[in-house]
């Protein structure tokens, strides 16, 4: 989130599109009913109508799938109606960028498409320089080449008829959510946008998110309370995790980990280190150099030195041009290159896209070893539906751990505020904390090295890590913690300030790249330093009026609740809504210029002054609002994704529909797509005329490994089901509550049919569509008779940039199981 839950409150205009918030995310609703008792227009984008479409004021169904095209439909109506914020856009984003002119958009492909290669050469989608290495501008945004001209050719394409045929969204409906939310554009008003994995789960699925964020620099809802883009995450921990890098392509504070070919730690910098010669830009990544000595540092202790590049070459690589995603980990583990698989807190046999694949994928280890609480079907797989376990060779190893009730830490929410969390009572039996199980295994296995030393292979990373968090001969949490925040590794003098070795760094703008800081991560310095454990602070006041509410808990980065938020203020520093202030500059003026003074409000994007005095002449002190962008602009045109640099309609890789209306280009040309035998993709197959989706429900979590065996939610949620709308099952001759198969072209399941009006026949190019849902938290091992799970249906297929599979769209069949 670039804001916060509370938040939502200050938003006069609520979108909610790919994602039922009510029922998956109910604390949100407790704010979304503060908005609406002020006067916010709340709007639900769905293909079904849910717990959340009964709460929103404007409720819209659309084909699975297709939300560019109603997006880039809502970016052609803000243009054509003038209902864009003029200001905002001029001076805080891109728009006035000129674009060179090798760059083209032609029937649905962008200049340097390799087709071979399936992917873009993005050297055409840059900006003309000026003789300074800045962009050039046309403020006027008249230029044929700049960024606002070219978005608008790009968008007269999307007209409110071509969508509906599209989308399948009634056109009434569609021009009620146009007109509510573009009413947000301009300096009174506030428009938030809530998502969830409907964006995310496409091949398209980061573009998804980019056109929304078009469309909200567009209206000037960046920076601002009640506005932003604002992701909500699948479970408690999913920011944290991703800020403590969790994915492959990230160290920490999401700082990028290198390939092979980056052989130095002098190469990254000059790689990953943006410049800028714009001396409005903060640029603030250029303070990179800093973070990765810093987390080195944390990483090695005292082996990270500067004559070694602070352990740099002991850090591991990535190949270059290769991908580890879960979806292409799990491929080369179904071609038998895995030997060994830790599946810690995760139930992939389930959870994973193309789940029969998986599921033969775990068959070709030699070892997989579970951390888990319960029962599950990785743990089992073989011994599951269509497995002989006398042909398996997999050696499973099962590892009982602790409850998140039964362990002490952190959870970063949403919103990115990190809380602190105690232990309410120790695990049972054998089970343990999973610090307490790697402290052990990591034990074990640096004695080990230490031991044959001389016969390991790349031992030095292994017995030089730093691993000094033990307290009795326990895993110290606390210590962690702190480590994370950040230490000094040697007494220091920064700016007049003294500092012994092994104090705690105050913030990250202390952090420095010669080895005398020590941070596991840059984002979370300033969460437990000489103040204490700032993640359990627990005042409820509020200063700020708005909700941000800044003394409890922490927030990443230092405390700051609104991401961007120089972005509220105009040129001078004044907010752009009085009745909502986020930051607003309060200085001394002599001659119409300011003399000193200081932002007030939430911790501002950044000391600097405004851009402007209040007399309106231009200050070379100032700084551009988004900070951590290298041009300081908020970017309409994205030139760093991997499928264009606007986003564009593209048909999901399964789709009931031949052709796609706005370009000869059906599908994504770079979308991620795998080879197997297993990876079967089937579009326009009259054996699978329907669409299928899957998501949550409330009684579950995820694959249900912690709530399928709690009786009282099985009771309330006791066996996968399908819905389906009343014409569908007409046609199908099906009644509520028989027992139907829903099958795809990698898999199928039974699953009890669910006859309901929240789902309707839509009309997509002149023909009837329909879809049905299904939700994922069913597995074979329990409940009996309780169904297995539907990534069974869903394919292997990803968004190129993220590499996450398209499982919110893809084409089923569904019939009576006594017809199967």
């Amino acid at each position: 989130m670039t804001n916060h839950w509370i938040d939502l409150q200050n938003s006069d205009c609520i979108l909610i599109m790919g994602s039922n918030a009510a029922e998956n995310h109910p604390i949100s609703f407790r704010w979304i009913t503060k908005a609406r008792e002020s006067g916010s227009t709340v709007i639900h984008v769905d293909p079904r109508f849910t717990r959340t479409s009964t709460k929103a004021d404007i409720y819209a169904p659309l084909r699975s799938g297709t939300d560019i095209a109603f997006l880039g439909g809502m970016i052609k109506f803000i243009l054509e109606n003038d209902k864009w914020f003029k200001e905002y856009v001029i001076n805080y984003t891109n728009a006035a960028f000129i674009v060179g002119e090798k760059y083209q958009f032609n029937d649905g492909l962008f200049s340097g498409f390799n087709a071979e290669k399936r992917a873009y050469d993005a050297a055409t989608w840059v900006f003309e320089m000026d003789d300074k290495g800045n962009p050039k501008k046309d403020p006027s945004l008249e230029n044929p080449r700049c960024v606002f001209q070219l978005l608008k050719a790009h968008y007269s394409r999307y007209d409110v008829d071509k969508v509906v045929a599209i989308t399948g969204t009634p056109k009434a409906d569609l021009l009620k959510v146009y007109e509510a939310y573009s009413a947000t554009g301009g300096p009174e008003k506030a428009g938030t946008v809530m998502y969830a994995m409907g964006w995310t789960q496409h091949t398209v699925g980061v573009q998804n998110i980019r056109a929304m964020s078009i469309i909200q620099l567009l209206l000037g809802n960046m920076g601002i309370a009640g506005g932003g883009v604002n992701a909500l995450r699948g479970e408690s921990n999913v920011q944290g995790s991703t800020d403590a890098g969790l994915l492959f392509h990230i160290w920490p504070g999401y700082l990028p980990v290198p390939s092979a070919s980056v052989k130095s730690l002098e190469e990254y910098n000059k790689k990953f280190t943006p410049v800028s010669k714009d001396p409005l830009s903060a640029n603030w990544w250029q303070n990179r150099p800093k973070y990765v000595v810093s987390y080195l540092k944390a990483m090695f202790g005292d082996a990270a030195k500067p004559e070694n590049e602070f352990g740099y070459g002991l850090m591991p690589k990535l190949e270059d041009g290769k991908s580890y995603s879960w979806l292409d980990l799990f491929d080369v583990m179904y071609q038998g290159a895995i030997k060994g698989f830790f599946a810690w807190g995760q139930n992939p046999a389930c959870s994973g896209a193309n789940s029969n694949k998986t599921r033969q994928a775990l068959a070709k280890l030699d070892w997989m070893v579970t951390v888990n609480l319960f029962e599950n079907e990785t743990a089992s797989f073989w011994k599951g539906p269509g497995m002989n376990p006398k042909k398996i060779k997999t050696e499973v190893f099962f590892l009982p751990c602790a409850a998140f009730m039964e362990k002490e830490g952190s959870l970063s929410n949403s919103g990115r505020w990190a809380q602190w969390r105690y232990k309410a009572q120790n695990p049972p039996g054998d089970a343990k904390p999973d610090g307490d199980i790697m402290v052990e295994l990591f034990n074990q296995i640096r004695t080990l090295y230490k031991a044959k030393k001389a016969k390991s292979v790349f031992p030095d990373a292994i017995v030089n890590l730093k691993w000094d968090y033990l307290k009795d001969g326990k895993y110290d949490v606390h210590a962690v913690a702190k480590i994370i925040n950040g230490t000094y590794t040697k007494d220091i003098t920064i700016q007049d300030k003294s500092f012994k070795k092994g104090d705690q760094v105050a913030a990250f703008a202390a952090l420095q790249a010669d080895g005398s800081t020590a941070c596991g991560d840059w984002i979370y310095c300033q969460s437990y330093n000489a103040d204490g454990n700032n993640m359990a602070r627990r005042n409820k006041e509020d200063a700020s009026g708005i909700g941000l509410y800044s003394q409890w808990s922490w927030c990443w980065p230092v405390n700051r609740r609104i991401i961007y938020n120089r972005a509220s203020v105009d040129l001078q520093g004044k907010p752009w809504n009085p009745k909502r202030v986020v930051v607003q500059y309060v200085g001394e003026v002599e001659d119409g210029k300011y003399t000193k003074g200081s932002w007030k409000g939430d911790v501002p994007d950044g000391p600097w002054p405004p851009l402007a005095n209040p007399d309106g002449s231009r200050r070379e002190d100032g700084r551009l609002p988004f900070i951590m962008r290298a041009d300081g602009y908020g970017a309409i045109f994205g030139p760093g994704m991997k499928d264009g640099p606007f986003p564009e309609h593209y048909e999901p890789m399964e789709c009931p529909v031949e052709k796609n209306l706005m370009s000869a280009q059906f599908v994504n040309p770079v979308a991620a797509v795998f080879k197997s035998d297993q990876d079967v993709v089937k579009t326009c197959d009259p054996r699978f005329p329907f669409v299928g989706t899957t998501y949550r429900v409330t009684e579950h979590w995820q694959t249900g490994v912690l709530t399928r065996w709690q009786p009282w939610l099985l009771e309330a949620e006791p066996q996968i089901f399908v819905e389906m709308s009343e014409h569908l099952a007409k046609l199908k001759n099906i009644q509520n509550g028989e027992m139907v198969v829903v099958e795809s072209a990698r898999g199928r399941l039974e699953a009890v049919a669910i006859v309901t009006k929240r789902l309707q026949t839509l009309t997509v190019m002149d023909h009837e569509i329909h879809q049905v849902g299904l939700p994922w938290h069913f597995g074979w091992v329990w409940p009996p008779n309780g169904g297995d799970s539907a990534n069974l249906l869903t394919p292997a297929v990803g968004d190129p940039n993220t590499r996450i599979p398209e499982t919110k769209s893809f084409m089923v069949n569904v019939r009576k199981k006594k017809e199967a």
